[in-house]
């Protein structure tokens, strides 16, 4: 293992920032110091650690902010500030980046390229231009040297990893696991390919919709023959960041209030659509990847974060909604066990006694007033407080609604998140039990209450045949249970008895009603006899068991 104590010029540059910005517990820790109580620094230390660390730190806090499952909500809010504090590269050195990726001459390729960056991120920043056909399009070119930089840190981040992970702080949240995700999230953001093909399947899963028109939705198209792993050309957007939208007095006949409302309504929609229908949503929506154009429409940015949920997540995710809704800790947490990866035993009583005291907050409030993210940061806490690891996506689950929902009271303060919530919960719910198609589940359906039925009676008839088995009465022989079984063998004993005893009397009778020769008399006087014998036998026997009861 790499030492982060060795001398190099990066090594150095990590511990001079630290003692810098004051973490004593790190500072113990890169000195071989005692570190038996991990403590974080303050959310603006961490911030400024990372800010003078450089572009990749600042990228590593802006995935430590979408995992809210892990820090708890200050940390999360502070790191997601670094979003907008990058400065951009100068253009000579990005002007040689963009000729390096281009199959034909920059001339060739843009009429005009504005040198200053319309925005900068950790790892790329954008241009606009304009294309020989007089088509504006934004250029994301990656930061020159980026790659190596990043490469550099990934040993790094991977040996203070192996540090922390010493502690009981590190064996607690599985700090090497986290820093592999981490790394391989880095590794990621370094394919503009990679964004490219989220915004295209965003667009296309888009398109369609129950719940909303889509041609009020945008999201840029890509200029695949510009688009390489460190240059990506999309279709530029005029408009403005939704937050500092002026709407018009009037459009198409509608106020204000009507317009911030439809938008709002617009974007809960296509998020919900994307969590809990499609398993492929933006996990990034802050105030600057939501942009209104200059013609009404609203447009999702930046798709180089986007989070995963299968089915049996979405209909776990959605019975939680649900659980909130109703203010049920005891489904809160069985929900919560349901979607843990952690194998470790966990107390169900304190969970729902967790939940309980979490929940009891909301007992006298209106739906309507109850910020629903403050809630699912709140069961990630509870989750953490009771040990329960949950998946990695269960964080940018929960940081993409508290982003949609912070957005969302931001630009419509009055807007009641309760009604948007009811008619999409009621049909997710009927999705789930129908699917998008109701008749071809329905015909399924049909079929398999067929088979159950053609197969039940051969079934039954197996199940017969091992109770009534050699193999299966071996394995039932218990000796507190043999009295029983005895006197059960005598009931059906004696009933047989008594079966042929009446079988025979019928018998002698019908005979004797119309015998017509003395052979047929000699017969019906033989069974009488023999009745009576068996009778007589089964009367003493059962008078001798004492047993007449």
């Amino acid at each position: 293992m790499l030492s982060l104590t060795q001398t190099s010029s990066r090594q150095r540059e990590i511990i001079e920032v630290v003692f810098s910005n004051g973490w004593d517990y790190m500072r113990g820790l890169l000195t071989g110091g005692k570190t038996d109580e991990p403590q974080l620094p303050t959310p603006a230390v961490l911030r400024n650690i990372l800010v003078d660390l450089g572009p990749v730190y600042v990228k590593l806090g802006q995935l430590l902010s979408t995992r809210p499952d892990i820090l708890p909500k200050a940390y999360v809010e502070t790191l997601t500030d670094l979003q907008t504090r990058v400065p951009p590269v100068a253009w000579s050195e990005v002007e040689v980046q963009i000729r390096q990726q281009l199959k034909q001459p920059l001339e060739e390729t843009f009429d005009s390229i504005n040198p200053q960056a319309v925005a900068a991120a950790s790892i790329a920043q954008i241009h606009k231009a304009t294309l020989k056909n007089g088509q504006e399009v934004a250029v994301k070119v990656q930061r020159p040297g980026i790659d190596k930089i990043i490469a550099q840190d990934i040993s790094l981040i991977r040996s203070l990893a192996e540090l922390v992970s010493r502690t009981e702080f590190g064996k607690e949240y599985d700090v090497v696991a986290l820093a592999e995700e981490f790394i391989t999230a880095l590794q990621a953001e370094l394919d503009f390919t990679s964004e490219a093909n989220y915004a295209e399947q965003l667009r296309r899963n888009l398109s369609a919709s129950r719940w909303f028109n889509p041609e009020h939705l945008v999201v840029p198209t890509i200029y695949w023959e510009l688009t390489n792993k460190k240059l990506m050309v999309m279709e530029w957007l005029d408009g403005v960041p939704l937050l500092e939208a002026e709407l018009p007095e009037k459009r198409d006949g509608k106020d204000t209030e009507t317009q911030r409302r439809e938008i709002t309504t617009l974007l809960f929609r296509a998020f919900f659509q994307q969590i809990y229908i499609d398993g492929f949503f933006h996990a990034d929506p802050h105030p600057g990847n939501l942009f209104y154009l200059k013609d009404g429409r609203v447009a999702i940015l930046d798709c180089g974060m986007v989070g995963r949920l299968d089915p049996r997540t979405q209909q776990i995710l959605t019975e939680m909604l649900l659980a909130i809704v109703d203010i049920d800790a005891q489904r809160c947490a069985q929900l919560t066990l349901d979607l843990s990866e952690s194998g470790q035993p966990v107390s169900l009583s304190r969970l729902e006694n967790d939940y309980d005291r979490m929940l009891r907050k909301y007992y006298n409030l209106s739906l309507s007033q109850i910020n629903f993210s403050e809630v699912f940061y709140e069961v990630l806490q509870i989750s953490r407080n009771n040990k329960v690891r949950l998946p990695s996506n269960m964080g940018l689950y929960a940081k993409t609604l508290a982003n949609l929902e912070g957005v969302s009271r931001s630009f419509d303060p009055e807007i009641n998140l309760l009604d948007q919530i009811k008619p999409l919960i009621t049909d997710l719910f009927r999705r789930q039990l129908f699917g998008d198609n109701p008749l071809p589940t329905l015909l399924r359906t049909v079929l398999d209450l067929k088979s159950l039925s053609l197969q039940s009676p051969r079934q039954l008839e197996l199940l017969l045949d091992r109770v009534t088995s050699e193999t299966l009465k071996w394995n039932l022989t218990i000796k507190d249970l043999d009295p029983l079984r005895r006197s059960l063998d005598d009931s059906a004993n004696r009933l047989s008895f008594s079966i042929v005893v009446g079988s025979l009397i019928i018998g002698a009778a019908i005979i004797s009603a119309n015998a017509q020769t003395s052979q047929l008399l000699l017969i019906s006087n033989v069974l009488f006899a023999t009745a009576s014998f068996l009778g007589l036998w089964l009367v003493i026997s059962i008078l001798r068991s004492g047993r007449l009861k």
